[in-house]
């Protein structure tokens, strides 16, 4: 999985950035279990980043459903 960065995540969309955003979790998922069966990670940083990437998908989509609300008001 490619890290978005928050400029990437800004041209997207709120449904494209909610489609991402159940494509990371269902990728941290998979990392998390993968984990706790004592799996070893193909990438030993990979679920810190995803981790981070869903935190910046969340504040940039929390952000434009504000200014949303606001063009809205």
């Amino acid at each position: 999985m490619a890290i978005l960065k928050a400029h990437e995540i800004r041209e997207m969309s709120i449904s494209e950035m909610k489609e991402k955003l159940a494509e990371l979790k269902r990728e941290l998922m998979k990392e998390n279990a993968n984990k706790a069966t004592g799996g070893s990670p193909t990438n030993i940083g990979n679920i810190k980043e995803i981790k981070r990437t869903i935190a910046r998908i969340y504040t940039i989509l929390n952000e434009k459903e504000r200014k949303e609300l606001l063009i809205n008001k």
